[in-house]
C-alpha cells in the first residue's frame, strides 16, 4: 500500500475524476466516494499548486445522475452536470432486485436486463464528452451465459462488445464466472479482481481464535469451476484442499439447468478440521448447502462459507435451518451486490465490505499506475495472517 501511495503522489491523474453511481449501487458509491475524498485529503503532493491538479482534491466526486421512467416503463438517462473531459467511472449493480418501477400501473422489480439498459442510458447521456469511460460492474452481466452449447445466445460476449462500441474504455468486474469471456474484447481493458484478502479479513475478524494451519483448517471447492479459487487460497495460507464435483442428470433440464444427482468428494480426510468452502456465488444455495452437509457428515469441525456474490434467489429459510442444525457456522459474503436488510440480523452472516477496495482501484486507474499489487493480494494476506497468528 505504501508503494501505491508514493506512486499516486508523483503521478498525474488521467483527467478530473467523476463517479456516476446508478441507483442500484448508490449507497456503495457514496462509501467509495468518501474513501477517495479521504485518500486525496491525506495525500501530500508537492505539485498540487499546478493547474493540472485544480480539480484533484474535492469534497465530492459523485455526479448527479438518474434514469427516470415514463408510465409505459420506458426510461431515459440524465446527467445533471457536465462530465466534459472527465475520467468517468460508472457503477452499477445488475443484481439489485429491490428497486421497482411502474408499467401501466403494474409494479415491476428491476431485473439484470433493466439495470444493463440503465447503464447504457447513462453512457449514452455522456454523449462522448468524457475523456474516458470506465464501467464498474461487480457481477458481470449475463456472466453465466458465457459460452455456447448448440443453438444458444452468447449474451455476455455480446454485452461486452456492445459496451466497447459505445465508447467504454475499461470494464472492472469481480470474480467473473469465467474470465475467458474477455476474449470477446481482446484489445480492450478488462480487469477481473478477487476479494480473497477481504474474505480472510472478514473471517478472522468474526473468528479471532481460528487456527490457520494444516492441522486445523482445510479449503474446499464445491465444484470444479471454483477450483482455481480454492487452489489459490490453499497455497497462500498453506493448508490442504479438496473438492466436490457435481454429478448431473443430463437427460432433463429443470429451471434452465441439468439437475444435480449427487456431490462426489475428492480429497484427504477432513475429520476434525475446520473447513472454508469458497465459490464465486450463491444463487439458490442448494448446491452449497448440500456440500456443507456432506462435509459435516464426514466429521468436519466448523464450516465457513465464503462467496463473492450472495444472490439468495430462494431466500434464507434453508440457510437458517442449516445454521440451526449445525451444518454451517458462518456465511461470508461481499457487499458487491444487493443484500437485503434481514442479513444484518442473522447470527451466521458476515459482510466483507468492498468499498475501500473499489476506491483504491478507481484512484489507481485515475492515476494510470500499475495495480498488480491490488489484483494479487498475496502479500497482504500473509501480513494479515502474521498479525492474526501472533495474537493466538
Amino acid at each position: 500500500m505504501t508503494n501505491d501511495i508514493k506512486e499516486m503522489e508523483t503521478a498525474l491523474p488521467v483527467a478530473p475524476l467523476k463517479i456516476a453511481a446508478l441507483e442500484s449501487c448508490l449507497d456503495r458509491g457514496k462509501k467509495v466516494n468518501d474513501y477517495i475524498v479521504r485518500f486525496r485529503q491525506e495525500t501530500y503532493n508537492t505539485s498540487l499548486n499546478s493547474h493540472l491538479f485544480s480539480s484533484y482534491k474535492q469534497d465530492n466526486y459523485l455526479i448527479d445522475c438518474s434514469c427516470p421512467r415514463f408510465g409505459t416503463g420506458e426510461a431515459k438517462g440524465i446527467l445533471r452536470e457536465s462530465i466534459r473531459g472527465a475520467d468517468l467511472f460508472v457503477m452499477v449493480d445488475v443484481c439489485n432486485y429491490s428497486l421497482t418501477y411502474t408499467v401501466n400501473g403494474h409494479r415491476n422489480h428491476m431485473s439484470p436486463d433493466d439495470h444493463y439498459q440503465d447503464l447504457k442510458r447513462i453512457i449514452s447521456a455522456a454523449n462522448g464528452k468524457a475523456h474516458r469511460v470506465n464501467v464498474i460492474m461487480p457481477f458481470l452481466y449475463e456472466s453465466r451465459q458465457h459460452k455456447r452449447t448448440k443453438r444458444e445466445s452468447l449474451d455476455c460476449a455480446f454485452a461486452l462488445q456492445e459496451l466497447m462500441d459505445m465508447g467504454v474504455n475499461n470494464i472492472i468486474t469481480f470474480d467473473a464466472h469465467d474470465p475467458r469471456v474477455q476474449n470477446a474484447i481482446p484489445l480492450q481493458g478488462f480487469d477481473n479482481f478477487s476479494p480473497a484478502y477481504q474474505f480472510m479479513k472478514a473471517l478472522l475478524r468474526a473468528e479471532p481464535k481460528l487456527k490457520v494451519d494444516k492441522e486445523h483448517l482445510m479449503i474446499i471447492s464445491p465444484d470444479e469451476g471454483a477450483m482455481h479459487r480454492a487452489v489459490y487460497f490453499s497455497n497462500v495460507i498453506g493448508v490442504d484442499m479438496g473438492m466436490f464435483y457435481k454429478r448431473r442428470d443430463y437427460s432433463q433440464v429443470i429451471g434452465g439447468k441439468n439437475p444435480i444427482v449427487a456431490h462426489e468428494f475428492l480429497g484427504d480426510n477432513i475429520a476434525g478440521k475446520n473447513v472454508i468452502i469458497i465459490d464465486d456465488m450463491i444463487s439458490s444455495g442448494e448446491s452449497m448447502l448440500d456440500v456443507a452437509k456432506q462435509i459435516k457428515e464426514r466429521g468436519a469441525g466448523r464450516v465457513f462459507v465464503c462467496t463473492t456474490f450472495g444472490l439468495f434467489t430462494d431466500g434464507f429459510d434453508k440457510f437458517d435451518e442449516y445454521y440451526e442444525r449445525g451444518y454451517i457456522d458462518r456465511v461470508i459474503v461481499t457487499n458487491l451486490t444487493y443484500l437485503p436488510p434481514c442479513t444484518k440480523n442473522k447470527p451466521y452472516f458476515v459482510t466483507a465490505d468492498m468499498s475501500k477496495f473499489i476506491a483504491l482501484i478507481i484512484d489507481s486507474l485515475n492515476h494510470d499506475i500499475p495495480i498488480s499489487s491490488v489484483m494479487v493480494p498475496t502479500d497482504k494476506i500473509h501480513r494479515l495472517l502474521e498479525v492474526h497468528n501472533s495474537k493466538i
